[in-house]
């Protein structure tokens, strides 16, 4: 008799080894390494249909055809930003995110907009239909274009999809997909690959655009293994904290346009509202003459956006300080506080820090270094910085300032939002703006005096 074999692959990433190992080689993950018998191997030989039928040709990248592909508004501003300007149709979307972090109502939401000139079907494998009918009437989504089926069989769902022929299908989540076919049960590596690789089929065979719903886990990343993101055209991560109203939307991958733009909504009783202005919202209820807060301004795609920094600095009671950031790379944080104390003066070693970014925003480019500057150095010296006064800027380990690029486009949204004051690098020339006076400097102890003087 022979003896069946087996393998063994990570839940994580859906590397297979040989062996059983404590940590997996490939993400480096623990404890996630788990043994499946190996799958049968077909037949390598060609099938006589396949002999029969002429094999694909190569053909120059001159005589291709270029057409383009063919896009549709959703409905939602903000999300057509984040997807270069409106789905495309046979497209694979993966949207992930925390749980109650609002992906469910997103997706119903835009059903309705969607519903007006597309047919929809919602497949949901986590609500019962009266549970979605009763979300439906919440957010006032009613529509005869919008077909709901509640199931988790991949092989029931496509029957649907054959029988319905709709424009869209959305699909609650991937997680909770399985085929019968396969022994592993649903959300495990084998059945999120297997189920992906059927919506993807489908999509590019039959012209339906997909939105995929994924967990993400402990980590931040989608739940399933990381072939998931490599298959599919787009992927969205919806982000911020569920006990706050601000939510933003932005693509971590965008086969048919940028990566780098984000949505920004605001979860209510009656589902998400679009911001046109984020920066008005994030800026909104701004402590007056207060310490440790200081604005800039970040771009987010081609969209410039004003972001709150506050910093606190107090005295340490134990020997070694503490440092913490949110929104604000810790490594950076940590390269500015010491910038400070060489640079600037201030004696921070001896003192805890904190940083915070207001409205869940990620500030991850370098611009955002003469704000954090100036805060930790209002709250150090126990000064406010004035409420009509930005700062845009980089901080190098000489404690000079560096240009930044599209200086231009964000001081004019400064201007735009009221601000009359604005601290900025001194070798970047940049013409002079109405009702809003330039400061430039060339150092952080410039800086300082600039935006703490009054």
């Amino acid at each position: 008799m022979k003896q069946t074999k087996t393998l063994f692959y990570c839940t994580e990433c859906g590397n297979e080894t040989p062996k059983w190992a404590g940590r997996c080689p490939a993400c480096g993950a623990w404890n996630t390494v788990v043994e499946r018998p190996e799958p049968a191997v077909k037949g390598k030989g060609r099938s006589a249909s396949s002999r029969a039928a002429a094999p694909p040709k190569a053909l120059p990248v001159t005589e291709l055809g270029d057409s383009v592909e063919i896009r549709f508004s959703t409905g939602m501003g903000e999300l057509d930003r984040v997807l270069g300007g409106g789905a495309v149709k046979g497209s694979l979307v993966l949207v992930g995110g925390a749980p109650g972090i609002g992906k469910s109502t997103l997706m119903l939401q835009i059903c309705g907009k969607l519903c007006r000139f597309a047919k929809v079907l919602y497949v949901s494998g986590e609500e019962s239909q009266h549970q979605l009918k009763l979300r439906a009437q919440r957010l006032h989504v009613e529509s005869e274009n919008l077909l709901v089926l509640s199931e988790t069989g991949l092989g029931e769902m496509l029957e649907a999809v054959n029988q319905e022929q709709p424009d869209v299908l959305i699909v609650d989540s991937i997680q909770t997909l399985y085929n019968d076919a396969l022994d592993s049960p649903a959300g495990s590596v084998s059945q999120v690959k297997d189920c992906t690789m059927a919506l993807m089929q489908l999509a590019k065979g039959s012209s339906i655009t997909v939105f995929v719903i994924g967990h993400v886990n402990k980590e931040g990343s989608i739940a399933g293994p990381k072939v998931l993101e490599h298959m599919v055209d787009c992927v969205l991560y919806f982000e911020g904290d569920r006990h706050t109203f601000c939510r933003i939307l932005r693509a971590a991958k965008n086969r048919f346009g940028a990566t780098n733009e984000i949505g920004v909504f605001e979860m209510g009783d009656g589902g998400l509202t679009e911001v046109e202005n984020p920066s008005k919202m994030l800026l909104s209820g701004r402590p007056e003459e207060t310490p440790g807060t200081c604005v800039t301004c970040v771009m987010e795609g081609a969209r410039p956006v004003l972001a709150e920094v506050q910093a606190l600095v107090v005295g340490s009671a134990a020997g070694n300080p503490r440092r913490t950031s949110n929104g604000f790379d810790y490594n950076r944080a940590a390269m500015l506080l010491a910038v400070l104390e060489k640079r600037g003066g201030l004696k921070l070693s001896t003192c805890d820090a904190y940083l915070n970014i207001i409205g869940g925003l990620q500030l991850d480019e370098p611009a955002a270094d003469l704000a954090a500057v100036v805060a930790l150095a209002s709250s150090y010296l126990d000064k406010p910085v004035p409420g009509d006064l930005a700062a845009v800027g980089e901080v190098g380990l000489t404690g000079e300032l560096r240009s930044v690029s599209q200086l231009s486009q964000r001081v004019a949204e400064v201007r735009r939002l009221g601000f009359k004051r604005c601290v900025i690098p001194a070798r970047q020339g940049l013409e002079s703006f109405p009702d809003l006076q330039l400061l430039p400097v060339q150092n952080i102890g410039e800086a300082i005096r600039a935006a703490l003087r009054g």
